[in-house]
């Protein structure tokens, strides 16, 4: 996708007057999906079906070392296809910074699996008790041990706050260390937060504690791409608007500056978007994989 960069406001000049009147409402998926609570319940299910059936190709509960002394988040299961891995996938998951864990989302491992690729998925530190900055550092030491565990290409893909995550390792001035980082060919930022500026006047900011300057720093949208970045952003046409916006921005912001993919999916909301990366041949698993 080629496209403008658009004219945004400096990272140091504040954001004083929302343009919403209620920014909790307008990133609230859960009130807006019909039946939200069972998706919630069916994921962790799915997740051990599918280890389960993985057996000795799931390697679970590795740690790695993120910075924060958090062993029991610094970890991550890793899915390993039959035969030689085409290289590594890391999945990164949702949950605003403040819920879930790699254990929920195990089965969206199951397309790349199936496509070759062995795929790594970490949990990571929750607020309050880190800093969505903190966080970021976070998963690029993921991604690294990751990475010493599996060789050739990287591809990344996050869900939500996943999206911004994996989208952050994508940026000029990464966390990701030069070994990594040259081996990344792709990311797909699935209902990613690319502009965490808003999110200071929700009330979830009673827990993710966002001041301007890092809801700016961490804005992947107010970042230049790092060079020779690919980026897929993928968002479902019937989520909240707020959460197009963050994907059509991002893609603009990028576009012309790194090679882009914008994908609005007709008839899926937050909650289901997601689900076609346990399917080999959707388009979304084609992306992550062979795009």
């Amino acid at each position: 996708m080629m496209g403008f960069r658009p004219t945004l406001p400096p990272p140091e000049r504040p954001l004083d007057r929302p343009s919403l009147s209620d920014w909790t409402d307008a990133y609230d998926n859960s009130g807006h999906i019909p039946n939200a609570q069972a998706f919630v319940e069916r994921w962790p299910v799915d997740a051990a079906a599918f280890r389960d059936a993985m057996g000795a190709r799931a390697k679970l509960d590795l740690p790695y070392r993120g910075g924060l002394n958090d062993s029991a988040r610094e970890r991550l299961d890793l899915f390993l296809p039959e035969g030689e891995p085409r290289g590594l996938v890391v999945f990164v998951h949702g949950g605003y910074w403040l819920r879930f864990g790699r254990e929920t989302w195990s089965h969206l491992a199951a397309g790349a699996v199936a496509r070759g690729w062995a795929v790594a998925m970490p949990s990571y530190s929750l607020a309050p008790r880190a800093r969505i900055s903190s966080i970021t550092s976070q998963i690029a030491r993921a991604v690294e041990e990751a990475a010493r565990l599996v060789r050739g290409p990287i591809a990344l893909a996050g869900h939500s706050a996943g999206g911004h995550l994996v989208t952050r390792m994508t940026c000029a001035g990464s966390p990701l260390g030069p070994e990594a980082a040259s081996r990344l060919v792709r990311t797909v930022s699935i209902s990613g937060l690319h502009d965490l500026r808003p999110l200071r006047f929700t009330a979830m900011n009673a827990e993710l504690n966002l001041d301007v300057a890092e809801a700016a720093a961490e804005s992947a949208a107010l970042h230049n791409p790092a060079p020779g970045a690919r980026l897929a952003v993928w968002v479902g046409a019937d989520e909240r608007p707020e959460f197009i916006r963050q994907s059509l921005l991002i893609a603009v912001a990028w576009g012309g500056l790194a090679e882009t993919r914008l994908v609005v999916e007709p008839g899926k909301h937050h909650f289901d978007v997601v689900a076609p990366l346990s399917e080999p041949e959707s388009p979304l698993t084609e992306t992550l994989a062979d795009w």
